[in-house]
């Protein structure tokens, strides 16, 4: 029995799975590639497409027909040309009448075939009804003239054409996408009349560039009005290598302050922008905007309105911060990967495409008119034949009654052919009549004329190639348009940055002495007469503006930053700074700045030294802040004061041992960092026990007043008050009277 098994098993063929599963593969491999998703570059389909268009013709579905259901073409189409899935096939068939799909759509669709914010929304196709558009024409007006090979269908019972006979240069006028195995194509729509007249450029200059086909050929024409902002350089870029990308962006304009946005890119759908921008919304980072409107309909496709909060809202820059960060500017693959005349995929550039289409267009019209030749050569051998039988007619008309086989008596007395003999005994009684002869002697003229304009169109290469720019011209008039999608120069959409998106409304921070912190609008208010916890008070407070960084000062000297608008409102008691940040244990929050990158703020410590720093020095990402101010051991940072003007302003310092002392501020140094000058002196067995130390720093504009804080008690030094503080830097200091020594606070007037 084993061997019987053996001796079967080696009569079958043996190979090794490796070779066979490679073989298996790269056959399905060319099939997708070759039958399933790419296009011809003859008529610019897929054979799904090509099937879909011509059983429709053979349903005598024209443009001039009535319309019948969809789902008797697809019937027709899976039944006797394409045996895949009869979904996908109506999906084909829908996209190709979907005028925001395609720009010069093939079917002419009745009933729901989608929408531009959902192409794939169509009914089903027991519901629509469809038929040919006049377009669809150009493939296929030449289709029985002899212009095309024939293979039979998959199994054989019936023939369609290899190609379709396309008048016009589909493959770029509709272009494509489709994904194969390895390769993809992605071929945008163009512009018919821009094509047509590179093809005639092409025609009569072979030998013209790229560069000079692109002064027809400006660019894709998608079935949009939105517009292309892709540079010039780009697009020829594309042309000359058939890949890259282009491209389109949103058409909007103002409109009674409102922002109405009137076309989207290609294959954009208008909810999905809403909802995109309804997001940034939500998560507040569009505080511009107020609301949102769709107010698209049947006369308007397209109208999304957008209204910002206040006409103080700059609308250029809110729209290009949308075109970057949502799909009102989208981009759109180049891959001009095709089928080409030898039957091989590639990525060719523009002159190529149209070299090769024109190649296929002038070959096809030299089978029409070849096919037109012999039809025309067979009828006029037929009509000689009849005008031989008009001038000998009684004898015809004896040998026919008279004869058994009259057709071989006629053929060897008139010397006729089979064919001239048969016509001859198909004629009517009728047609025996002289102006009957008169008609076959003006037919004849006709087509003997005829013949000979088409043996000398077909014997000269410059007559055809008149014939088929005459032809292209001809077309260009019937099915071309203006262009829809403008090409615009335009700057480089920018996102705003998340400081441009906070409304810059005035600020108040406040710092308490246990480290809470909020945030007050405006200016007005004042930080010291505002609720606070038990045992809490006011520490220290700044103002500035809502898109500025709030930078906050710990007793060790490390610097912190948090965007104002993060901040708590002053209507709560506030929150910790700690719990936004990472400080060391065991410090405390001295102060808080806040202001323009370069606003100036006069650092220190209680030890005495001090120095100004610009605030854009003390910023810092990291959460666990950045050392600034070098604080000797046991003392700690004073509250930062701004500095209006280093030329003119004052710094006084106070001890707590009741010594005032008020120089120029620019005895101080700038400094991004360090321990900087002596301030005031202070005997350092003292500091060290901290029998004495700095109590508070502030600053003066010039010519004005100093608020001395001690308790309930407030002492004001005018002008000419201060001058008897008044010193250089690092002396002693005056003595403050007696009930004003205990200083809890200074307050410099900055208004000059």
């Amino acid at each position: 029995m084993a061997e019987t098994l053996n001796l079967e098993f080696e009569k079958n063929e043996r190979q090794p799975l490796h070779e066979f599963t490679e073989k298996a593969y790269l056959a399905y491999s060319m099939y997708v590639i070759l039958d399933r998703a790419l296009p011809h570059i003859g008529d610019g389909l897929k054979p799904v497409q090509r099937r879909i268009i011509y059983a429709m013709s053979e349903l005598g579905l024209k443009a001039t027909a009535k319309y019948k259901k969809s789902a008797r073409t697809v019937g027709d189409v899976i039944g006797k040309f394409h045996p895949h899935g009869d979904t996908a096939c109506y999906e084909a068939m829908v996209l190709m009448a979907q005028a925001f799909t395609y720009r010069y759509p093939l079917i002419d669709g009745q009933g729901n075939f989608g929408s531009m914010d959902d192409p794939k929304s169509f009914a089903a196709m027991r519901y629509t009804e469809s038929k040919l558009t006049f377009y669809a024409d150009n493939l296929l007006s030449e289709l029985g003239q002899g212009t095309t090979d024939w293979i039979t269908n998959f199994d054989g019972t019936l023939k369609e054409p290899k190609l379709l006979p396309a008048r016009l240069p589909n493959i770029l006028l509709n272009g494509t996408t489709g994904i194969a195995v390895g390769m993809a194509t992605d071929i945008p729509p163009h512009n018919l009349k821009e094509i047509t007249s590179a093809c005639i450029r092409l025609l009569e200059s072979p030998k013209c560039s790229i560069d000079e086909l692109c002064e027809h050929v400006k660019g894709p024409d998608f079935p949009t009005a939105a517009e292309i902002v892709s540079p010039r350089s780009e697009i020829l870029e594309i042309y000359k290598t058939g890949s890259g990308s282009i491209k389109m962006r949103a058409v909007w304009e103002k409109e009674e302050g409102n922002i109405v946005i009137t076309a989207l890119p290609y294959q954009c759908s208008g909810s999905k922008v809403l909802e995109q921008i309804a997001a940034q919304m939500q998560a507040r980072k569009l505080p511009m905007i107020e609301d949102l409107r769709d107010e698209s309909d049947h006369e308007n496709p397209t109208r999304l309105i957008l209204i910002p909060r206040s006409n103080r809202v700059n609308l250029d820059e809110l729209m290009s911060h949308l075109f970057a960060t949502t799909d009102l500017e989208s981009s759109y693959r180049v891959n001009l990967n095709i089928i080409g005349l030898n039957g091989r995929p590639q990525v060719k550039d523009l002159k190529t495409i149209l070299k090769e289409w024109l190649t296929y267009r002038t070959e096809t019209v030299k089978r029409r008119l070849q096919h037109r030749l012999e039809n025309i050569q067979e009828r006029i051998h037929v009509l000689q034949g009849l005008i031989i039988a008009y001038s000998n007619i009684d004898e015809i008309i004896a040998i026919i009654r008279g004869k058994e086989e009259p057709k071989s008596v006629l053929i060897k007395r008139f010397k006729l052919s089979d064919k001239q003999a048969e016509a001859i005994l198909e004629l009517k009684l009728r047609k025996l009549a002289m102006l009957e002869e008169i008609r076959i002697k003006e037919e004849l003229k006709e087509l003997e004329n005829e013949r000979e304009l088409l043996e000398q169109i077909l014997d000269s290469k410059q007559r055809l190639k008149t014939l088929i720019r005459n032809e292209l011209k001809a077309d260009a008039e019937i099915f071309g348009d203006t262009r829809r999608s403008p090409l615009k120069k335009r700057e480089e959409a920018r996102a705003l940055d998340e400081t441009d998106l906070i409304p810059t409304e005035p600020v108040t921070v406040v710092l308490s002495e246990r480290g809470l912190v909020r945030s007050a609008k405006g200016h007005d208010i004042d930080p010291v007469a505002l609720n606070y916890r038990p045992g809490d008070g006011f520490k220290s407070a700044s103002r500035g503006r809502s898109n500025q960084n709030a930078v906050f000062l710990d007793s060790s000297g490390r610097c912190y930053s948090l965007p104002a608008h993060v901040l708590p409102s002053a209507k709560s008691l506030g929150e910790p700074v700690s719990s936004r940040l990472n400080p060391p244990d065991g410090v405390t929050f001295e102060g808080v700045m806040l202001g323009f990158p370069d606003q100036h703020y006069l650092l220190g410590s209680d030890a005495g030294y001090g120095f100004i720093a610009k605030l854009e020095d003390l910023y810092t990402k990291n959460k666990s802040g950045k050392s600034v101010v070098s604080v000797p051991k046991s003392a700690k940072t004073l509250t930062p004061t701004p500095i209006s003007d280093i030329d003119t302003d004052l710094i006084a310092a106070i001890s707590s041992s009741g010594r005032l002392l008020i120089f120029p501020a620019r005895e101080l140094p700038v400094l991004g960092r360090g321990k900087g000058l002596k301030i005031i002196k202070i005997p350092s067995a003292k500091l060290k026990a901290r029998e004495e130390y700095v109590i508070a720093m502030t600053a003066i504009a010039g010519n004005c007043s100093l608020k001395v804080i001690s308790g309930q008690r407030k002492l004001i030094l005018s002008a000419k008050d201060i001058e008897h503080y008044r010193s250089e830097r690092g002396r002693r200091g005056n003595l403050l009277p007696k009930g004003y020594r205990n200083v809890s606070r200074l307050e410099g007037d900055m208004k000059k």
